[in-house]
């Protein structure tokens, strides 16, 4: 047992160092090259910001879990199984991340970035990685295939766009994935997964190290965004996460646990429902889905006044209010239903009430 927690300090060791060396040298590259990200209709920020922040999460990931890997098969190694659907994802993760890239440095149309995400997101039902089973939502368990293939498409691209999009202010997109990557990899560790405890929490440690760079970093110094290589590779992986958890058909999943859907939903529902009622809200007001605007959750709450820190403060807390909740109703015996319809309520009153005050403090 100590052992085990020692391999996933040392992953996450390993993962924040490499990342909080590298990154300096990043903003460096950035700042002699002109690589910064300029403000516009979308952003909040004044000056120009170097844009690869993000760029070394996926090889600080990769180094971590790689080099703790060699560690533990010295040691005990037992728990691991890399399958055709690690391997998949990493192809997957590979092809998001250049994309990503490739918008950061030459710019890309949106629509020409979707198309790249969809066939990255059909990598996951084509090794049979999907979503199986509803564990009880409305009252449906297991799904055929032919329902599950595009729910889970349509599920990657929901949160590979949620964390892409609500990357808006400082620390929101790197704060909300350090939490849901921490608790991935205490879940797995329960799971005896060892190998997604170990993604997990390198990654969070990578996304730490860019965390405290773009809080706290002074402009025209060590301040940096994660740009669309690191938001857009960050939601693919808890994508992959997320979905793993939830199956229930070994041995391509886990046993079948009837709070794993819940778990998941619960996890990635604040960056995904903004999405959501962002994209509803363009298309009942005639504007196009992807047209640049300050309607996010995170823009609607600095428009009552507050600062950017302030609003993140607010927003993590509305997350971590929502994981208790459904913890709580889940533990009190509630069913799956009806906890999601609680969860939708309690966003819809959140930003019923921001909209309220935004209009009697303007």
């Amino acid at each position: 047992m100590i052992l085990n927690y020692a391999y996933i300090i040392i992953a996450f060791a390993i993962s924040l160092i490499f990342s909080l060396i590298g990154t300096p040298l990043v903003v460096k590259l950035c700042n002699t090259r002109g690589l910064l990200d300029l403000p516009n209709a979308r952003k909040v920020h004044k000056h120009g910001i170097p844009r690869l922040g993000g760029i070394l999460f996926m090889p600080s990931l990769s180094v971590g879990v790689l080099i703790t890997l060699l560690i533990m098969y010295q040691g005990i190694s037992k728990g691991f199984n890399i399958g055709i659907s690690n391997v998949m994802m990493a192809v997957g993760a590979i092809m998001i991340y250049l994309i990503g890239l490739f918008d950061d440095l030459k710019g890309l149309k949106a629509t020409h970035k979707f198309i790249i995400q969809t066939i990255a997101a059909l990598i996951f039902p084509l090794c049979n990685l999907i979503i199986n089973n509803l564990h009880g939502l409305f009252g449906i368990h297991e799904i055929p295939i032919g329902v599950g293939y595009p729910l889970t498409v349509f599920a990657i691209l929901l949160i590979v766009n949620a964390m892409n999009l609500i990357d808006g202010i400082d620390g929101l997109a790197s704060g909300l994935a350090c939490l849901i990557l921490g608790s991935f990899a205490y879940l797995y560790y329960e799971l005896n997964a060892y190998l997604f405890c170990l993604i997990s929490i390198s990654l969070a440690g990578a996304t730490l190290a860019f965390f405290f760079f773009n809080m706290y970093g002074k402009v025209g110094r060590l301040k940096t965004f994660m740009g669309d290589s690191g938001s857009l590779f960050l939601g693919y992986v808890i994508a992959y996460l997320a979905i793993k958890y939830q199956m229930s058909q070994e041995p391509l999943g886990f046993p079948y646990r009837e709070e794993s859907l819940l778990v998941s939903f619960t996890l990635v529902f604040i960056p995904c429902i903004d999405v959501i009622r962002v994209a509803l809200w363009r298309k009942f007001n005639g504007k196009a889905m992807f047209a640049p605007d300050k309607t996010h959750l995170h823009h609607r709450i600095m428009q009552m006044g507050l600062d950017m820190h302030q609003t993140l403060a607010v927003i993590i807390t509305l997350f971590v209010s929502i994981c208790f909740i459904n913890y709580g109703l889940y533990v009190g015996g509630l069913e799956t239903t009806y906890i999601i319809g609680i969860d939708i309520a309690i966003y819809s009153l959140f930003i019923w009430v921001v909209g309220k005050l935004n209009v009697q403090l303007n």
